[in-house]
């Protein structure tokens, strides 16, 4: 495909998604709640009263357990947005079928709990020195000083790439995520936004790749295991490898990040479940899941059916059609947890998708629930006691969901 043709696509693929969103968030009613602190009761209500929604030809939302299900393990449902931190599709996010399999089995076994272990300690100190920064001031913007900080230095560590260019790659993501001062751009704007966000981080990661094939000595760390790693016996081609580190560069630094957010915020707002926390960390594994089920900060994603398909609530999906799967409706959906509005860390079990479900469950899931135990360990143990700034109402991005604007105080 030529460079036209590839935005062109990219251009597509992203319209068709923001449409969807706007006939789902598109009442002024539906738009203040996504925003606000508490959407949960919204989806709760969609989830039992309106589990599909069918807004115009070929565009649907689903928000029940049992559709969504349905949709992420059925062989007729593909990836609704292939392209995401590449000009090609994302591996493995944007692949289906065997294609998909085929790198999920590569990949997999690099973010298995047992790898991932050994990060722990890392993590920790991290977290520990950027509260160091900032914990005499009795006040920080916690999102912009620790919760985007935190797991961009992670990413950057594991990916064996210099601290210095953390500030470069936390814009560019920022930028392909459209949350890069989206509310003064146009829709063109954002997309060409996109597109040079893609280029810089090819041209990025193609600078380092060439320089690692010139040393003597493999570096110990993931990008060097990519360039060697093989596939059905075959290396990786330098494509491949750019399409998986663009996927990874988003994943390992935005949705953390949001997660991150919703936590503090939450907590800031509920010094119940805080002090909790604080008295017994033994607690902060159950917590994290809990968290995940009600702040559910990634929020949605899409899917393209291409075989006429009838969900379990009864609504037929005809082929060619793009349905919006909404985690977020599933977490609050009373069919599948009790009290969906309650906020339990002891709710057991918790089978909740705030790390999809299916065939495209988060492929970083395990790496994910670690950051996020160790930095809310740390962050108590150092800071027991916080609110949010007085006089400050929180908004909350889009997808990921994030306060993207958090003071936080103490004293």
């Amino acid at each position: 495909m030529t460079d036209e043709e590839i935005f062109a696509a990219m251009q597509a693929q992203y319209a068709m998604s923001d449409g969807l969103l706007a006939y789902s968030f598109g009442s002024p009613e539906r738009t203040q709640a996504r925003a606000s602190t508490a959407p949960q009761p919204m989806y709760a209500d969609l989830a039992a009263h309106c589990p599909v929604e069918h807004h115009a030809p070929g565009m649907y939302s689903a928000y029940s357990m049992e559709d969504v299900l349905f949709l992420n393990k059925h062989h007729e449902v593909r990836q609704g947005v292939t392209y995401l931190g590449s000009t090609r599709a994302a591996i493995p996010l944007g692949l289906d079928g065997e294609e998909h399999r085929k790198y999920r089995r590569l990949l997999d076994p690099v973010f298995a709990p047992r790898r991932i272990a050994s990060l722990e300690g890392q993590i920790r100190q991290y977290a520990h020195e950027m509260i160091d920064a900032f914990i005499d001031t009795g006040s920080v913007e916690a999102y912009k000083q620790w919760c985007e900080l935190l797991p961009s230095t992670v990413f950057l560590s594991i990916m064996g790439l210099p601290m210095k260019d953390r500030d470069s790659f936390i814009g560019f993501k920022n930028r392909i995520l459209g949350t890069d001062r989206a509310d003064t751009l146009t829709p063109e704007q954002i997309m060409g936004q996109r597109m040079e966000a893609v280029i810089w981080m090819q041209n990025y990661f193609t600078e380092d790749l060439d320089a690692r094939e010139q040393e003597a000595t493999q570096r110990d760390d993931m990008t060097s295991w990519l360039l060697n790693a093989e596939v059905d016996g075959e290396r990786l081609g330098r494509q491949e490898v750019l399409d998986i580190l663009g996927l990874l560069m988003i994943a390992g630094l935005d949705t953390v990040a949001g997660s991150l957010a919703c936590f503090l915020s939450f907590l800031a707002r509920h010094p119940e479940h805080r002090a909790r926390i604080v008295a017994d960390p033994s607690v902060l594994p159950s917590a994290v899941e809990e968290l995940m089920r009600v702040e559910s900060p990634v929020v949605e994603g899409t899917r393209r059916v291409v075989a006429d398909l009838t969900l379990p609530s009864g609504t037929m999906v005809p082929a060619g059609s793009y349905i919006m799967v909404s985690w977020a409706g599933c977490n609050a959906d009373a069919a599948a947890f009790p009290n969906p509005l309650e906020v339990d860390f002891d709710r057991n079990p918790n089978a909740h998708i705030g790390f999809a479900s299916g065939f495209h469950r988060c492929l970083g899931s395990h790496l994910a629930r670690m950051e996020l135990r160790v930095a809310m360990e740390v962050w108590h143990e150092r800071l027991p006691d916080y609110a949010v700034a007085d006089g400050v109402e929180l908004t909350y991005s889009g997808n990921p969901r994030a306060p993207r604007v958090l003071p936080l105080v103490w004293n």
